[in-house]
């Protein structure tokens, strides 16, 4: 029995298709959307010689009734467009297609608003740009697919969508991927407590002295070919840094908000870009929530059995809401606000969270409190690694700001005591490229999980005078590389900008409240005249000190779960809460990839801007200079260093 096909539409192409088909199978023609797909239909084919995205959102709606795949071929300002192939219950449809298509292009944002008015105003007939030579190059390309749809053959345009210039014929086809929000074919569940459920399961390292569980070169195969294209990815273009002393990529994650750059950095640049990549899929489900649909929305009055208590996280001061012009609002537990549902790894809970602390976009608005960066985001091979990653960084960030804010005199550490080669090589490369000097300082809190304060002085009469970073990790030795990483992408390609921007970095010297960008931090202690404000560091007679002497925690575990059991031990301890909210989309999951927000009440939270300093209800920044014996009794608030922080 031969296969059943509808076409749908009017013009050149739907006329020429038809003409091809109809020797081969038989065909039903249909102008609208008014009747029924014919019950006997093995596929249906929406076809027109314009961009019309009515039709194509009401073939969506139409076919969504049907167990029918569908397939569309179409023409937009000169370029032919064919696929996706869409299938019934199955994400990846039209309107995701044309998401990314739209967010790849550099003129986005007025694309969309063309896009609004053809499908207000009902499209137009045919498109200028459209030759017969060219409608006739998508005429045999679309029967082409059909036959190996009607064929049971792999289809092109399963997840990808073919684009040729009408005027070149340059053709050439592009992977997308479905937009986990979309309103036609997202499948996201409702957030719920038994979704939030953490059950930590064996996560085997790669290798013995690894901390992950999925080897690079598995990601290698994937991420290039699901995320990275210039047309339709969600990555859209990548580029090398030639400049910096090490091997620095970075990817661009395109919005109608503006492009957003995420960098890797690594020995080796085809590594860097696939870091660079994980980076970006991290930043994208950091966003808004991707893999659950936000259904709670209470005051933490009537949630408060279930939900975390903001505070606990800091908040503002009164002075600083009383700003004018302040972003954010006073914490009001009878305001109600949107909540996600996080898992304590202490108490083995589900718990609330707020949504504006979950996802580090949404801090502002009316419901508004704090401000919340990407601190404490981390993605891994498995839920297991990418919470351990998530503390680290939560725990990096805190130990760097603690030691800042109560200005405690950290032992510097030699380098040499490391036994490391690599790292040795890392630090001669950025004195010969770069011509800074390296000082590595052991930051390491109550918990004892090893942290690095490093800071670069350059040796030149030009560029950034000190660099700020820090690293957090069971290995002493990866925290120290970690945080020369994060050094090395901000030298040499910062210079201009910093001399051609000297005065401006000045008036912030004098005047704190100029502080207001994350550029900022690192720009002012750019600055000469700031070095004085690091004498509590840096005026130090004493010897240094090895790395074995300072650094006492052992990890045998061949199993990074197990690692990670050791670290809740010690929190468990100390009283100090893991909350971790799941942030994976479906984007992440097709490759077996997961995201995650860890939250540890009671650690500083990375703020830049100094008006968004969040100190109030942290008194851990009091108690821990005493506990490690940096002071005699607790700081004061009014003791605390109040000068911008320097994390850039």
């Amino acid at each position: 029995m031969k296969s059943f096909v509808v076409i749908v539409g009017e013009g050149w192409l739907a006329d020429r298709v038809c003409a091809e088909l109809s020797a081969r199978y038989p065909i039903f023609r249909m102008t609208d959307y008014e009747k029924k797909v014919p019950e006997k239909t093995d596929l249906v084919l929406v076809l027109d010689d314009a961009w019309n995205p009515a039709h194509h959102q009401k073939a969506e709606e139409w076919m969504k009734q049907t167990s029918i795949p569908w397939l569309r071929g179409f023409v937009s300002f000169g370029e032919g467009v064919v696929g996706p192939l869409v299938r019934p219950n199955k994400p990846g449809c039209s309107q995701c297609a044309d998401l990314r298509r739209l967010l790849g292009g550099h003129d986005r944002n007025e694309m969309q608003q063309v896009q609004q008015k053809l499908a207000f105003d009902g499209g137009i007939k045919a498109d200028p740009w459209a030759s017969n030579t060219g409608l006739l190059q998508l005429t045999h390309l679309i029967v082409s697919e059909v036959s190996r749809i009607l064929g049971n053959e792999q289809a092109h345009s399963e997840g990808r969508v073919y684009l040729t210039d009408l005027k070149t014929l340059n053709s050439s086809w592009h992977t997308f991927i479905p937009d986990s929000l979309c309103q036609y074919c997202s499948q996201l569940p409702d957030d719920s407590p038994e979704l939030a459920q953490i059950s930590l399961q064996q996560s085997p390292k790669i290798t013995a002295d690894s901390y992950r569980c999925t080897p690079l070169g598995e990601l290698k195969k994937v991420l290039d070919k699901d995320y990275l294209d210039n047309r339709m990815g969600l990555f859209n273009s990548k580029m090398y840094d030639l400049v910096t002393p090490f091997a620095d990529a970075s990817v661009n994650l395109p919005m109608f908000s503006g492009d957003e750059g995420t960098a890797g950095r690594t020995q080796v640049y085809a590594d860097s870009e696939l870091t660079a990549i994980l980076e970006g899929l991290e930043r994208h489900c950091g966003l808004e929530p991707r893999g659950k649909r936000t259904v709670i929305h209470d005051s933490y009055r009537n949630l408060e059995e279930h939900a975390l208590n903001p505070l606990k996280v800091g908040v503002h001061t009164e002075e600083q809401y009383a700003l004018p012009g302040f972003p954010f609002q006073k914490f009001d537990p009878d305001r109600p606000i949107d909540w996600v549902w996080g898992y304590s790894l202490i108490d083995e809970r589900p718990i609330l969270v707020p949504e504006l602390l979950a996802y580090y976009s949404l801090g502002c608005g009316s419901a508004g409190f704090v401000y919340e960066t990407s601190n404490g985001c981390a993605l891994g091979g498995s839920r297991e690694e990418a919470i351990f990653y998530g503390i680290m960084e939560v725990v990096e960030r805190d130990s760097f700001l603690l030691s800042w804010y109560a200005q405690l005199k950290l032992p510097r550490l030699d380098p040499l005591t490391a036994d490391d080669e690599e790292l040795q090589l890392m630090i001669e490369r950025m004195r010969a490229v770069a011509g800074y000097d390296l000082y590595l300082y052991n930051s390491t809190m109550e918990h004892g999980i090893p942290s690095v304060w490093a800071m670069a002085k350059n040796g030149k009469d030009k560029g950034l005078n000190l660099i700020l970073a820090a690293g957090a990790h069971l290995d002493p030795v990866r925290a120290a590389k970690s945080a020369i990483q994060e050094l090395a992408g901000m030298m040499l390609n910062l210079d201009e900008k910093f001399e051609s921007n000297k005065e401006k970095f000045e008036q912030m010297l004098h005047d704190d409240s100029l502080v207001r960008q994350m550029d900022d931090h690192g720009m002012l202690y750019g600055l000469p005249q700031a070095e004085e404000r690091f004498n509590f560091l840096m005026d130090d007679n004493e010897p240094m000190r090895s790395f074995k002497e300072e650094f006492k925690w052992k990890s045998t575990h061949a199993d990074l779960t197990d690692d990670l059991k050791d670290i809740l031990q010690v929190f468990r301890g100390l009283n100090l809460d893991v909350i971790v909210v799941d942030q994976t989309a479906p984007e992440l999951k097709r490759n077996g990839l997961s995201c995650v927000k860890v939250l540890i009440p009671g650690m500083l939270p990375m703020t830049f801007g100094h008006h968004l300093t969040r100190l109030t209800g942290l008194e851990r920044v009091l108690n821990v200079p005493m506990k490690l014996g940096y002071t005699d009794q607790p700081l004061t608030f009014e003791q605390l260093n109040r000068q911008p922080h320097p994390f850039p």
